[in-house]
């Protein structure tokens, strides 16, 4: 996500960084240039026009040009600038104090809306113990209702059978009976993607709204739709009042036009975003990390969050233990392999550590994806017990069975052996450093679960 804009921006912050003074020539060349990018990230127009005057007015405002460090200054007023096209602060859902809550969805077909309920409700589970119903009044796809309801079985919720129910008006009406007949807390309520151009279903997703009147109407908009999300979010808005958006397939966003311009058309916070196809990979919208992240600061604390949620404490503290006595084998090594898939695999710890642009190009130069994570497990899990606590012992005739074993080549086990030694070598070193102790600082520990290729 943002890789291009990145990729744009730190070259413009680059040109004006450490410059003395700053001339208004330089400053409309850097304006001009930050326009450039932002439109050929596929930023909304209407977004990128206010998005320039409102910078180029405070720089004006604050006598920029003639400060200290001018070039401080212009970056500091775009990450600003960029905090508030995205809506400032995280915002949670509006949950009700008492009684039932309710979450409307809507959003385009193919938004990958049915998947973001079960999702929001995997995540509302995890992090309280509201009593949570699904229900799906999309009666025009076929299985939609089986989708919902595997969904639900997948992730431990109960989801409401309406027994193919053809009035979309009636199952409303039934949904919100059952739900407050049976005490339950939240309820998310699926609608049928439509199209904005398709008069009747959007009349019919104002009566859903009418009927169900929602604490919360979320919209979910594909982040792949660039600034035609902006151009969808204006259309729903007109039909039913929007309070919030999630923004799916960000892990195939390269550009953020989506992110960057629809809080701004819709004036609705964006809460959630869709990370991966997995039920777990939803995130909450935090505003200054994503602008952190655009201007190749990274987002740490993002970083450090994902490390408590995913990695486990006691093969930390089992890993600290084989340190202090010199011992990192090819097990220990697999299972760190198996924490940065935890993660997010390396693109999604690439994406929070700052300079990401130029981290992914290492990435490219070296062919280094998630595939190469899966690779190299299968190569240890393709090993005896006794190899992979004796890796010295592996030669020709092994390396031969273990490369057919796991479906890779001689040279992949060769590689996979020098990355292990190269990590042994790095364990030892932090042994001396830390006189057998591992700091208890968690980012210290997660460098650890980076393979070496990764460590400079």
């Amino acid at each position: 996500m943002f890789g291009i804009l990145n990729e744009k921006l730190e070259k413009i912050v680059g040109s004006i960084r450490g410059k003395a003074i700053i001339s208004e020539d330089d400053l409309d060349i850097t304006l001009r240039e930050i326009r450039i990018a932002f439109l050929e990230a596929d930023v909304a127009l209407s977004v990128v026009k206010s998005f320039i005057e409102d910078i180029k007015s405070n720089i004006v405002g604050q006598k920029v040009l003639k400060s200290i460090k001018p070039d401080q200054m212009i970056i500091k007023l775009v990450h600003d600038e960029l905090i508030k096209i995205l809506g400032s602060n995280n915002e949670s859902l509006n949950i009700a104090k008492t009684g039932l809550t309710k979450i409307l969805f809507c959003g385009l077909q193919g938004s990958g809306k049915t998947t973001t309920v079960a999702k929001l409700a995997n995540y509302i589970k995890k992090d309280s113990k509201k009593n949570i119903l699904l229900v799906s009044s999309d009666i025009y796809r076929p299985a939609a209702q089986e989708q919902l309801q595997v969904l639900s079985k997948q992730i431990n919720v109960e989801f409401f059978n309406h027994k193919n129910t053809k009035s979309v008006e009636k199952i409303t009406l039934d949904s919100i009976k059952h739900a407050e007949q049976n005490l339950f807390d939240i309820m998310l309520f699926d609608t049928a993607g439509r199209q904005v151009v398709d008069e009747a279903m959007m009349e019919e997703l104002k009566k859903i709204a009418q009927i169900l009147d929602p604490q919360e109407t979320i919209l979910v908009a594909d982040s792949l739709t660039g600034q035609d999300a902006a151009n969808i979010a204006n259309s729903f808005s007109k039909t039913v009042h929007i309070t919030s958006s999630i923004l799916t397939r960000i892990d195939g966003d390269g550009k953020g036009g989506a992110a960057l311009s629809i809080k701004s058309i819709t004036g609705a916070p964006i809460k959630f975003i869709g990370t991966g196809e997995k039920i777990e990979q939803l995130e909450s919208f935090h505003p200054e990390r994503i602008a952190n992240r655009i201007l190749g600061m990274g987002d740490i604390v993002s970083l450090v969050e994902k490390a408590t949620e995913n990695i486990d404490q006691k093969e930390i503290e089992n890993l600290a233990k084989k340190m202090s006595k010199g011992k990192f084998d090819l097990e220990d090594f697999a299972n760190q392999l198996k924490q940065m898939g935890k993660m997010g695999g390396v693109s999604g710890i690439m994406s929070m550590l700052p300079g990401i642009s130029k981290a992914q190009k290492l990435m490219a130069e070296n062919k280094i994806s998630n595939d190469t994570i899966n690779h190299q497990i299968a190569i240890i899990n393709s090993m005896t017990k006794n190899e992979r606590s004796n890796p010295e012992i592996i030669k020709a005739s092994r390396k031969i069975r273990i490369s057919n074993g796991s479906g890779m080549r001689v040279q992949d086990v060769n590689k996979l052996l020098k990355q292990f030694l190269q990590s042994q070598k790095m364990m030892k070193r932090m042994k001396l450093m830390n006189k057998g102790d591992l700091s208890n600082n968690l980012l210290q520990k997660l460098q650890g679960n980076l393979p070496p290729n990764f460590n400079h």
